[in-house]
């Protein structure tokens, strides 16, 4: 089945844009458990997030509730296509990326690697029944966590989106990543045996 992945976005997007804030509030509590009760969520390590933007299922009650040894972070667009990690905690330093998007403010020596990542909650735009997920079409996450083609988690890779942004069937493309699992505010899809 062939999509028209630019007006799919779109209406996505929308989707979760119209959600009323109590909705959005309350979906993000059920979230944060649904991330938690994974049955690889680590308990210590790197975690990473992400700064929610255009409607996005937000991860700050996830964030809070970590166990404490465990180091949240936040993706940080690399010149050379990827993304890179970096600490990240309530009141430290932000600058804005070339899209808007927060990231933190720290030396790039102090960034992270993909590969050096326990667990990585992403953005979705939309996702199916199998795991097959939509994004911005940038291929940000694709590009920084290819190397999972050739070998398994860790990092785990989560996809994070709302109920309404679940579509019938997406197609998958030869270079998109297969996601573990994807966390809803109701449900938690396990990817790991589809396909």
């Amino acid at each position: 089945m062939t999509v028209d992945r630019t007006a799919l976005r779109r209406e996505l997007r929308n989707r979760r844009r119209e959600l009323p804030a109590g909705e959005r509030i309350a979906a993000a509590e059920r979230l944060a458990a649904q991330l938690l009760a994974l049955p690889f969520a680590p308990s210590s390590g790197h975690v990473a997030g992400y700064w929610a933007m255009d409607g996005e299922i937000a991860l700050h009650v996830w964030q809070l509730r970590l166990p404490r040894e465990c180091v949240y972070c936040l993706p940080v667009l690399n010149d050379d296509g990827r993304l890179r990690f970096a600490p990240w905690r309530p009141g430290d330093a932000l600058v804005s990326n070339r899209h808007g998007i927060p990231e933190p403010d720290i030396a790039e020596t102090s960034m992270l690697e993909p590969e050096q990542m326990d667990l990585v909650v992403a953005p979705l735009v939309g996702f199916d029944g199998r795991g097959h997920r939509l994004g911005m079409g940038g291929g940000w996450y694709d590009r920084s966590f290819a190397f999972r083609h050739q070998r398994p988690a860790p990092p785990w890779l989560v996809g994070a989106a709302f109920d309404v942004q679940r579509v019938e069937t997406l197609d998958r493309a030869d270079w998109d990543v297969a996601l573990d699992a994807v966390c809803t505010q109701s449900s938690t899809l396990d990817c790991r045996s589809s396909e």
